[in-house]
């Protein structure tokens, strides 16, 4: 029965994110907060219909504590939950994507219009540079700026070194890192099609501050913070 809810999910989620991505495409016209509250209201239904039909819902925590501004904030990559659930969790925000994505007609279209950072993920220090870049012009605009630092998703319990480009934009514009650590990959694998019911918990971390001059050291920082508290969820 849940592989028939899970399909049932699935199913919808594709067709709904087509009809959406067309729908914010053509919010392009509007100012920005529009056309991302635009998405965060797709979301919120898709993470509703999830909660029905497959029983999987989620809880935050940590998110009172952060204080008021933007930031560059750094998300454990698990699942395909994460992307669908920042939209409807976070303030008017851009985030760094592969930009094959924005190939993708109706999807790729209502990307473009909320302006992400989409970068070649083998294009080594010139992914890094635009990450830079771009993050710093959406930062000046009052945009938090998001970041998957491993760049894929990954199997729940397995990591890798974490990518530069997300704590070297919080270095250059002296911008705190938000961490933020959750285990939807026990729900929502990264291949397969069940999702299975429980409840998604979802944590925010304290403002983490920039090493000086040493990016990598940043990434070391936020990443043993994410991955322990990621361990805690799942145990």
């Amino acid at each position: 029965m849940q592989y028939l809810r899970s399909l049932l999910f699935t199913t919808f989620l594709f067709s709904f994110t087509l009809l959406c991505g067309f729908v914010i495409a053509c919010t392009v016209v509007l100012p920005y907060r529009y056309r991302y509250a635009t998405a965060s209201r797709y979301a919120n239904v898709v993470l509703w219909v999830l909660k029905v039909t497959c029983g999987l819902s989620h809880r935050i925590e940590g998110w009172d504590d952060v204080p008021p501004g933007n930031y560059v904030t750094l998300w454990k990559h698990s699942s395909a939950w994460e992307t669908i659930s920042m939209m409807a969790l976070l303030p008017p925000a851009a985030w760094v994507l592969k930009r094959e994505l924005m190939w993708i007609p109706l999807l790729g279209w209502g990307l473009a219009a909320l302006r992400p950072i989409a970068i070649n993920r083998s294009g080594g220090q010139t992914a890094i540079n635009q990450v830079v870049e771009q993050g710093r012009e959406r930062l000046s605009r009052g945009l938090w700026v998001v970041v998957f630092p491993e760049g894929t998703r990954m199997a729940p319990g397995q990591t890798r070194r974490y990518g530069s480009g997300g704590p070297l934009l919080a270095m250059q514009t002296h911008t705190q890192i938000i961490p933020v650590a959750h285990n939807a990959g026990d729900f929502w694998p990264r291949r397969g099609l069940l999702k299975k019911p429980g409840v998604i918990r979802l944590v925010f971390g304290p403002p983490i501050d920039p090493v000086p001059g040493d990016a990598r050291a940043t990434g070391e920082k936020v990443q043993a913070w994410i991955e322990a508290s990621v361990a805690r969820l799942r145990a």
